[in-house]
């Protein structure tokens, strides 16, 4: 199966709801597995909870083929999976390397793609990524070596939410990554803007501006979703943006203490 064809089989026409990472030792703690769960076993009792999960490991490490293709047999039929870009492409540029670093990404991933289950690939910027000129070049040139995969472009910088950037990314067919983050001036805002028709993109960080201003990344995602937060979500942003693309994904990054799965599993309620 070609590239082309095989991102076209994802499946479309729906809204899943899922949490960035699954493998954390610190949510046997706290109840969402059960206690003493060995990693290599997390991801197939997260699949019977969820219908996506956004692999948070890529961000970190460059993923392989092999690695990619011993994860296929735990995902259940209908199963998706979105991937973060590594962050030597996005966070730690090597101006000399990040070109082979892009081609060698495509090559690992492939498996996933092949098997009709990538639906999104996160290209998560940080805030000090400005919108600079170098900086614009420098992420045109990115997206270009990327072409053909379902990108999403992740700002965390306010600079970037202006109408000229929402516009080349509408023309590239690149989906815009819609935030939930504390209300602290320099962060890229919660708009309801969607630039792809085929995905929106959700990404909860959580509302801890405090946690935010510490740099302490255990801090910064330290947050637990209230029902009222979430039912204005369910009830008045979700409906927008659902409006205007035929699917969507919704990733709850407030991983400490396990309040992702815990508030992806009450937003799926109150969708329902």
């Amino acid at each position: 199966m070609n590239l082309k064809n095989a991102l076209s089989s994802c499946p479309a026409g729906l809204t899943r709801v899922g949490t960035s990472g699954y493998s954390y030792p610190e949510w046997s703690d706290a109840g969402f597995y059960p206690p003493g769960t060995p990693a290599r076993e997390m991801l197939a009792i997260y699949a019977r909870r969820f219908p996506i999960t956004e692999l948070n490991y890529t961000w970190y490490h460059m993923p392989k083929a092999a690695a990619m293709e011993r994860m296929l047999p735990l995902l259940p039929p209908g199963f998706s999976v979105a991937a973060k870009l590594t962050r030597t492409m996005t966070h730690e540029i090597d101006p000399h390397a990040w070109r082979g670093q892009a081609a060698q990404y495509r090559e690992g991933i492939a498996p996933l793609i092949q098997a009709q289950r990538l639906v999104a690939l996160l290209v998560q910027l940080p805030p000090a990524f400005e919108r600079s000129d170098s900086n614009r070049r420098y992420l045109a040139l990115l997206l270009d070596e990327l072409t053909g995969l379902p990108l999403a472009v992740e700002f965390r910088h306010r600079s970037w939410a202006v109408d000229r950037v929402f516009a080349e990314l509408e023309r590239r067919l690149i989906t815009l990554v819609t935030v939930d983050v504390p209300d602290l001036p320099y962060l890229f805002p919660s708009l309801e803007v969607v630039t792809n028709p085929d995905l929106f993109y959700v990404r909860f960080h959580g509302r801890n501006a405090r946690g935010w201003r510490s740099g302490n990344m255990q801090k910064q995602f330290d947050y637990l979703y209230s029902a009222a937060e979430l039912h204005q979500w369910s009830q008045v942003f979700i409906p927008k943006l659902t409006t205007q693309a035929h699917s969507g994904i919704m990733i709850f990054n407030n991983h400490v203490r396990a309040q992702a799965p815990r508030n992806a599993q009450m937003l799926s309620s109150l969708m329902r």
